[in-house]
């Protein structure tokens, strides 16, 4: 292995626009498109389309806000070493060491689900096998090239898309033509069952705090600055397309729900046989659709763990190149992948994970509770970086970024206020209330794990590169 230098962390540009923006893709899409949308439906009804909208802007806001950064700064570490440049070191310690942590719960989360899928299949399976097996691939796949890795998650997310937009196309023909055996629907389900806002705004609002959740990983597309061949070209498009397709799939995809299906009717499950997805294509007579949308959602799964596991190896590398970890987890290999820090990353990875299959209504649900918190947490500190970026470089006279974020800087501070109500309202959901109770701790530790590191060891950042014009 090699020391890393100063700046990209000695990691290599190896991903190209196209990989790029799929591996943001692939990082938000996970299951819960496909499983878990009814949580959001059940507090909204049909007008869950718009809450869909509303954080599809919002998360449009902060990618672009990421952009506008990281055009400047194609740093290792993306956001987090950029909050620390703006905001001190105590930000960048605990944006990096939060978005670290929930991204471990995540891969656990879905290594887990990948299991229970193949167990569809051969339920004679012991659950920790595929699991094991599927942690394996997903390292082995992270630990090669980046190049490797940034291609597979290319081929994982194209899976999902094309899974999406299929069913689009199949729900839209059966709301105005109708299928074969099927009378068009047309769009009465969108008023009828206590009409398109049956909870009221407050049930609108509710459906917020589950539909944010969707878009949440859409900050890959900044984590990959570093190794994007292009980042001041590629970073930019990749958001933009990235967001406004997320937005595209989401939005469409639920719209076809709630109009074919009536909303109430909707009911929850971990089944895959419970999505709505397999009732339509059951109806278009598609053959064998629930083992299709369990292949599915099996790609969806590994996809999500494989881009969270990309996610989590950079933000330890970067904390060590700060000194905010040990030094050598800064170290690259000779292909310039971090393998250390992806080693040290399997240890949050195997707690998630056992957690999660012996442990789920206990452990496990302190875990999901600083997941919510800090993902909410890691949102808002981007706002609050990129407003001290903006007022940085003004003050030192330095040109603006090649990427300007929209209306900024009204955008910003409104989204903040957005996502700060969303991450109260977890306070009054009944499986979210340990958001507070584990997050308020959570980062308690971690400010107490930072004065103890700048006590023991020299907190100064590596020396910045060149910002590009």
């Amino acid at each position: 292995m090699t020391t890393a230098p100063a700046g990209d962390g000695g990691l290599h540009r190896g991903l190209t626009s196209r990989q790029v923006t799929m591996i943001a893709l692939g990082g938000a899409i996970g299951t819960g498109l496909f499983l878990g949308s009814d949580l959001a439906i059940s507090k909204a009804g049909p007008s869950v389309v718009l809450a869909y909208v509303a954080c599809g802007l919002i998360a449009l806001v902060i990618s672009f806000a990421l952009a506008e950064m990281v055009v400047v700064h194609p740093d290792a570490g993306s956001f987090g070493a950029i909050a620390h440049r703006y905001l001190g070191p105590w930000a960048g310690f605990v944006i990096r060491w939060t978005y670290w942590a929930i991204q471990a719960i995540a891969v656990g989360g879905e290594m887990v689900a990948a299991g229970i899928y193949v167990q569809v299949w051969w339920p004679q399976l012991p659950l920790w096998l595929p699991v094991v097996a599927f942690s394996a691939l997903m390292l082995g796949v992270n630990a090669i090239t980046v190049r490797l890795f940034g291609e597979i998650e290319y081929w994982f997310s194209m899976i999902k898309v094309t899974a999406i937009s299929v069913f689009v196309l199949v729900g839209l023909a059966y709301i105005v033509f109708g299928l074969p055996g099927h009378a068009a629907t047309g769009t009465h389900n969108l008023t009828a069952h206590g009409g398109f806002l049956p909870h009221g705004v407050s049930g609108l609002g509710l459906a917020f705090v589950f539909v944010i959740f969707s878009f949440i990983g859409t900050e890959v597309v900044a984590v990959t600055a570093a190794e994007a061949k292009d980042p001041v070209r590629d970073i930019p498009r990749a958001a933009r397309r990235m967001v406004l397709r997320l937005a595209l799939f989401y939005v469409a995809a639920m719209a076809v729900v709630v109009t074919i299906v009536p909303w109430d009717r909707i009911t929850g499950g971990d089944d895959v046989s419970s999505s709505p997805f397999v009732r339509l294509f059951d109806i278009a007579g598609l053959p064998a659709a629930a083992g299709i949308m369990n292949f599915v959602v099996l790609t969806a799964a590994l996809s999500s763990a494989n881009a969270n596991i990309y996610l989590t190896a950079r933000m330890l590398h970067s904390l060590g190149l700060h000194g905010m970890a040990p030094r050598r987890l800064g170290r690259v290999s000779g292909s310039g992948v971090p393998r250390l820090a992806l080693a040290v990353s399997t240890i949050g990875l195997a707690i998630a994970t056992v957690l999660s299959a012996v442990s789920a209504d206990t452990a496990y649900v302190i875990l999901f509770g600083v997941s919510v918190f800090g993902a909410l947490i890691v949102w808002i500190m981007i706002l609050a970086t990129h407003a001290a970026f903006r007022r940085r470089r003004q003050a030192d006279g330095l040109p603006p970024s090649p990427v300007r974020l929209w209306a900024a800087p009204v955008t910003v501070p409104v989204t903040a206020l957005a996502l700060a109500a969303i991450l109260i309202s977890t306070a009054f959901i009944d499986g979210l209330t340990t958001a507070w109770k584990a997050g308020i701790p959570f980062l308690l530790l971690l400010t107490a794990a930072y004065l103890l590191t700048t006590r023991r060891r020299s907190t100064a950042p590596t020396k910045e590169p060149t910002p590009h014009p």
